[in-house]
């Protein structure tokens, strides 16, 4: 089994460098490399191509919100999974960082186990907030989100898949979107690959914030 490539990027040097043992400690993780800079960041992840970048946010040089949209925001051809890990635990930075394209946000004084439970999550593509989470950061910065002028019935859904992007946005997990719709929480998995797929969408953080601005969710 080919272990997850992660780039480590943080300013302080002892938490770089106790992230990185934390993470080449475990069998299918290995560190691709480490910097101190957002820019860095940017730079080295297009030469090493690292399956996840680990971000923390105030640092010299670029910052890591500008570092993950250059890395995995809207328009980038190759994009990278960033998993965001910081010690600011305000909403107006985890909303940014999402809306930036990050598919995870950590605080560092978490356990080692999630830091680590986060990296594999990125990996296979799914995000790390959980729904509430997610529907509670979006709905905060709904205004910011503006409207496309498009309608629910203008979606390239079924009407079933309409209802289950409906049901992510709300908040609701795999398990309760299945108990709401009486069928098996397999068959909702297939329902979000087929929406994530059809929308060009990477994860549910991304299909929140497109059902607010599609009017599926106010």
């Amino acid at each position: 089994m080919t272990p997850v490539r992660v780039l480590v990027c943080d300013d302080q040097v002892l938490i770089r460098t106790g992230l990185a043992t934390i993470i080449d400690a475990q069998p299918d993780l290995e560190v691709a490399g480490e910097c101190g800079d957002g820019r860095s960041a940017v730079d080295l992840a297009a030469e090493l191509r690292p399956d996840v970048v680990v971000m923390d946010i105030r640092m010299p040089v670029l910052d890591g919100i500008e570092a993950t949209r250059l890395l995995a925001g809207a328009g980038v051809a190759h994009p990278v999974k960033v998993l965001v890990v910081t010690t600011f635990n305000l909403d107006e930075y985890v909303y940014e960082a999402l809306r930036a394209g990050a598919s995870g946000f950590l605080l560092k004084d978490a356990p080692p186990d999630r830091l680590l439970h986060g990296i594999r999550t990125v990996a296979t593509g799914a995000a790390l907030l959980d729904p509430e989470v997610t529907r509670r950061l979006v709905g905060r910065y709904a205004a910011r989100i503006r409207p496309t002028g498009g309608t629910p019935h203008d979606l390239p859904l079924t009407p079933r898949e309409t209802e289950v992007l409906r049901l992510i946005a709300d908040g609701f997990s795999n398990s309760e979107i299945a108990a709401a719709l009486v069928i098996s929480p397999e068959t909702v998995k297939t329902f979000v690959s087929r929406i994530l797929a059809k929308l060009g969408l990477r994860d549910r953080v991304q299909a929140v914030v497109y059902a607010y601005r599609h009017g599926l969710v106010t």
